[in-house]
Order: structure tokens, then sequence, then C-alpha cells
């Protein structure tokens, strides 16, 4: 993957970002969704934000590379705290890692949100923990998308500042998500329903303990939602 050739994933990443924007991409490897942006023109400004040398270094290098050194600012930084308030930066994407560790990126830089409009995460696992700090800090969600990439499923959640509110299920599958469920989506599900049907059935053998307790209450919970979604 490069700027040129970039993944369905940052594609579709790319796709809710919106014409003129300034964007921030952090963690952005090696600066290839910021590349792609300007190369394709969509934007004239970004910032490629990394916590470490490594993806750092990579991000200049392939800046310089492409000849984009004066319109995308590379900075080694803690997550949100890549972004100035000169930049006014009024996008923020965050791709490629966990749910959690995406809501703890947003919310210890919480602050540094001010000028921003729209915020385009894609988290690799357990989405829920992105709906649920949007639900926290006022932001809804107004888009999501599933799909499927190498064997691997992907959520894509776009949110804007404002007031919203999720039930349980559509913190799990996500409200947008439950309304198309597209083929990809009743695959990861299905899949789902089999990994905690199976779990589950492995607690049944276990010493009955007060973790296991409420492990299984959880799974049944679970399993009950989501068979709901299923069988409709």
């Amino acid at each position: 993957m490069n700027s040129e050739r970039l993944s369905n994933r940052l594609k579709t990443v790319a796709s809710f970002v919106d014409e003129g924007a300034v964007v921030a991409d952090i963690g952005s490897d090696h600066a290839y969704l910021p590349c792609f942006l300007i190369r394709t023109k969509k934007v004239e400004k970004a910032i490629a934000g990394e916590v470490a040398k490594g993806p750092y270094e990579s991000a200049v290098k392939n800046v310089r590379r492409e000849g984009f050194s004066e319109v995308i600012t590379v900075r080694m930084a803690d997550g949100l705290f890549a972004i100035e308030d000169n930049d006014a930066v009024d996008t923020v994407t965050i791709a490629g890692m966990g749910g959690p560790l995406i809501a703890t990126i947003l919310e210890s830089g919480k602050e540094r949100l001010s000028q921003v409009k729209r915020i385009i995460t894609q988290p690799n696992i357990y989405s829920r923990a992105i709906r649920e700090w949007a639900i926290s800090n006022a932001w809804v969600i107004i888009n999501e998308q599933i799909l499927k990439e190498d064997g691997k499923i992907y959520e894509i959640i776009v949110m804007e500042k404002g007031q919203a509110s999720y039930g349980e299920l559509e913190l799990m599958a996500g409200p947008l998500l439950l309304t198309a469920k597209n083929e990809v989506f009743i695959e990861k599900w299905e899949s789902e329903l089999s990994e905690w049907n199976r779990v589950l059935d492995s607690l049944g053998k276990t010493t009955e303990t007060a973790a296991i307790i409420t492990k299984k209450e959880q799974l049944t919970r679970h399993i009950e939602l989501v068979g709901k979604v299923l069988a409709t």
C-alpha cells in the first residue's frame, strides 16, 4: 500500500473527508492518507501525527518523497496533541487502531477538538467504545460503513457535533449499520454469535464463581440481542 494504491478501508475513510477540509490524521503511520488526500486534490493542507519515532520518520520521508512537505506537516506527538490552534483543523481521522484506544485518544485530547467539525474513525475492534465516547461528549454518528478487506472486517464511524442517545444494541452494532444490515454486517455478527455460543458453552463446564456468572449473563444478553437482529 502507498498513497497511490490506498487500501479500500482508507479510501472509504477518505471518502468522508469534505472537499477543502483541513485534516489531521492521527496515528498516520506512513502518512499515506494525507498524501492521498493532497494527491487527489481533495484537501490543500493536512497534519500527520505520530507518537512513535519509527512511523514518524517514515511519514516525514514519504511526505518529502511525494513533494508535499509544504502542505503536509508531520508532527511527533501523542494523539490529538499533534493539532495546534493555528492549524485550523476541522476534520480528524483516526484509523487502524482498536476502538478503546481511539476513544482514549479522543478523550485525552478533546480540548484540541474545539475547531473540529467532523471526526472519522476506523476501529479494528470493539467499535462500541467510540460510540460510548460520542454520547458522553456530545457527538452524533452521521454515517457508518462496514467492509471486508483481506479477510478482515472493518467499521468506519463518522461523527459530528450534536446530541444523540443510543440503545444497547445500537452501541454494540451501530445505529446506522443496524438499519442497512448489509452482507458484511450479517457475516460479522453471525461469526460473533457463533463465538459467544462457544464461549458460553465452555463457561458452562467450569466452576461457577461470581465473575463466571456475570460473564455468562453478559454473553446470554448479547446472544439474545444479536439473535433478534439476525432473525429479522
